[in-house]
Formats: C-alpha cells, sequence, structure tokens
C-alpha cells in the first residue's frame, strides 16, 4: 500500500454487521472506503449468535441490494404475543395490523454478515483491510491519519472521515474522548437455540417475568432463538447447570408453550447494559451502532437501531458529496446527530421501561402493566402504535428503505 493507495474518503473501523452495513450503503457512489477489521473474515462471521431484524431493517437491506441473499436463510414471523408471566391475557399482534407480509425475522450472524462482506467485496470502492489492528488515529483540520498493523507491518492511512464501528467498548470513541452515560443492569441474558416440534414456526414469543423478560424467536429448520433474561446469579446457574436441569428449568418458565424442544447450541451469557453517547460526532469522527448507543435487549431493537445509524449516515454523507461539502466537517455531521440521536434515545428509555415495569413484583405495577396490557389488545391505535415502534416505522425513515403505507 503506498501513494494513493492509503488515501480514503472513509475509514469505518469495525467490520460487523453495522460497520459493513454503511460500506454497503456507499456502494457505487464514488467514495472510497476502507474497513478496517481487526479479525479475519471467516472468523468474523463464525460468531454465534442470532438477531432479531425489524421489517424496517430487512427494507434497508433490500435498498442496499443484498435482501435477496440475506431473506431465503431467516426466520420470519407474522404473529407475536406478548404476555406478562402467569396472567392468561396476552397480546396478539398479526401481520394484518400493519398489512405488511411479515412482522419481522430473525437472522444469524454468519448468514447477515456473511452476506454483507459478499456483497461488499465485489465493490471497487471498498477495500477490506482485515486483519488489521489500530494503533492510533490523529484528527487534522483537513483529515484524519490512522496508524494500523497489518501482517505485521505498519501502515499509514488518510481518510477525510472516521467511523467508530467497533462496538460497545469502542477504541476509536475513547481515543476521541466522548463520554458515555447510562449504566450496567442488575441482570444478565443466556441465549441458546432450540429445535421444536410445534406445527408452525411463525410466532415470535416476548414473555415477561418478575425476573425479566424472555424473548422466542423463530429461526430457520423448526428452531427457536432463545433470549433469557435473569438476575445475574440466576442467568450464571442457567448457563452452568446441567443440560437436564436447565431444560427442566426451561419447561417450567415457560409452562409448557414451546411444546417438546431440545437444545442444539451451547448456552452464551453476557451481561446486559443501557448507554449512550454524550456526542455521536466530532470534527472527522462519526459514530454508529453500538460504539453510540447500547440498550436492554428487550424488544430486539439494538442491531436494528444499528442498522437504522448507518442507512442514515449513508444518506447525510451522500448528499453533502453530491452538493461537493467535505464530509467530515461537523456541520454536515451533525445532521447524522441530530437524526438519530433522538430517535435512538427514545428507544433506549422505550426498553428501560419495559425492563422495570416488567421486571417486578411490587403489586401497583403489577396492575398497571397488566390493565396496560388490556388497554392494548382492545385499544386498536394503541395496539398499532406499539406495532409501529417494534418494526421500525416510527421516526424519520431512511431513504434506502421502501415506505409503507
Amino acid at each position: 500500500m503506498s501513494g494513493s493507495d492509503n488515501i480514503y474518503d472513509i475509514a469505518i473501523v469495525g467490520g460487523g454487521i453495522v460497520g459493513t452495513t454503511l460500506a454497503a450503503a456507499l456502494k457505487d457512489t464514488g467514495i472510497k472506503i476502507a474497513i478496517i477489521e481487526a479479525q479475519a473474515t471467516e472468523i468474523g462471521v463464525s460468531r454465534r449468535q442470532s438477531y432479531a431484524l425489524s421489517i424496517m431493517s430487512g427494507k434497508i437491506f433490500q435498498g442496499v441490494g443484498v435482501w435477496d441473499d440475506i431473506f431465503p436463510h431467516v426466520g420470519k414471523f407474522s404473529n407475536i404475543k406478548l404476555s406478562d408471566n402467569d396472567y392468561p391475557t396476552y397480546v396478539p399482534f398479526i401481520k394484518e395490523e400493519l398489512q405488511t407480509d411479515y412482522l419481522g425475522y430473525v437472522g444469524e450472524h454468519h448468514t447477515i454478515l456473511g452476506a454483507l462482506q459478499s456483497f461488499t467485496a465485489e465493490k471497487e470502492n471498498i477495500d477490506w483491510l482485515c486483519p488489521a489492528s489500530v494503533i492510533e488515529v490523529v484528527y487534522t483540520p483537513d483529515d484524519a491519519r490512522i496508524t494500523v498493523e497489518i501482517d505485521g507491518k505498519i501502515q499509514q492511512l488518510k481518510a477525510k472521515l472516521v467511523v467508530g464501528a467497533d462496538g460497545a467498548k469502542s477504541q476509536i470513541r475513547q481515543w476521541a474522548g466522548i463520554k458515555t452515560r447510562g449504566w450496567k443492569y442488575w441482570q444478565s441474558c443466556v441465549t441458546f437455540t432450540l429445535k421444536h416440534n410445534l406445527p408452525s414456526n411463525d410466532t415470535a414469543f416476548e414473555r415477561f417475568c418478575a425476573t425479566g423478560p424472555m424473548g422466542i424467536l423463530p429461526l430457520p429448520d423448526d428452531r427457536f432463538q432463545i433470549v433469557w433474561t435473569a438476575p445475574h446469579d440466576t442467568a450464571q446457574n442457567l448457563q452452568a447447570s446441567g443440560e437436564a436441569e436447565f431444560m427442566a428449568q426451561l419447561h417450567q418458565h415457560t409452562g409448557g408453550v414451546l411444546g417438546s424442544v431440545r437444545l442444539v447450541s451451547p448456552r452464551v451469557l453476557f451481561p446486559v447494559q443501557l448507554m449512550q453517547c454524550d456526542r455521536y460526532i466530532a470534527s472527522r469522527l462519526a459514530l454508529i451502532g453500538d460504539a453510540a448507543h447500547c440498550c436492554h435487549p428487550v424488544g430486539g431493537q439494538g442491531l436494528n437501531l444499528g442498522i437504522r445509524d448507518a442507512a442514515a449516515l449513508a444518506q447525510v454523507l451522500m448528499e453533502a458529496t453530491k452538493e461537493g461539502q467535505d464530509i467530515g466537517q461537523v456541520k454536515v455531521l451533525k445532521q447524522y446527530e441530530q437524526w438519530r440521536k433522538r430517535e435512538n434515545l427514545a428507544i433506549l428509555g422505550f426498553t428501560d421501561l419495559l425492563d422495570r415495569m416488567f421486571s417486578s413484583h411490587w403489586l401497583p405495577l403489577i396492575i398497571i402493566r397488566r390493565v396496560g396490557l388490556n388497554m392494548m389488545r382492545h385499544i386498536p391505535p394503541l395496539k398499532r402504535f406499539a406495532l409501529k415502534v417494534m418494526t421500525g416505522f416510527k421516526g424519520k425513515i431512511p431513504q434506502l428503505a421502501v415506505r409503507v403505507d
């Protein structure tokens, strides 16, 4: 790498789903992009994890041009059942209420990232630098100067804009001195995959219990991805317990609604936190995805917020490029921050409220939330509003997405 080969318009630090979505959204624009990823692509794509994908995320991927490679390999649900512990009344959501083909999707990490990697590898304006480590970033009025280590050799890059897409512990964010606000929850999540024998595989469940919510998401081949939230000690015991004991606890916790199931993946444990950056931008810098914000997994909003960040930033950068503006200037990047920071904060607050209201034994809260469930069940506009929040249709819709009437 020498001469003009090390000069880019954008350097995206982090080649996960969100960072690669941004690069893919800027395909064929003439904007020269480097994706700097610490792990080899085959290692990055091998991660065992699944995600809820909102309808809006599907439409963004469709606008990018990668959805046809993802859609055949994701779970699809047309129904959602929202319930509170052992309370017999649940709130059903059906696709006809939104007049869409589905209410959401469930995609495995390797499916989504693998498709994005293949898609971006074919684009002339996108270079993958991996495995590569960023050692230092120096911001100047005219560009950002990035020192990276590739194959044991030190290389110098220049870019008009650095995008931090390097996760919740973002080194890019920390080097820039951007502070965060938030807290760690008293809960952790245990995630795993089950094989089931139910007659249909098109329903997602969100079950609220006093110990924490549980998401049950349909994957292809008659599988469920489970996200079981519980206090730290309980979650650790769930992960460490023998399989027979664990499955007995799962059956008791779900009331048998899953039918006959068997465990087909390891149990993975991760703590839960809420985090929002004071700033999403600085001169020559923008943060997207978990580098900018993290939320409770209830409702499956986390990755979807990051995908919308990528689509919003791509739109701002394309418009600025068409107008001949410097894409690294604060006045340009401020448009992205003003768009996404407030919307993300609303979702962070919504997920926090849900978790705190439903993860409680306090009788007044139990009464309030069950009255709320009954209201949602019987008041169509309230139900439709909640459904639009869950599916991504509240807030400003990126131009990449196909609008819904």
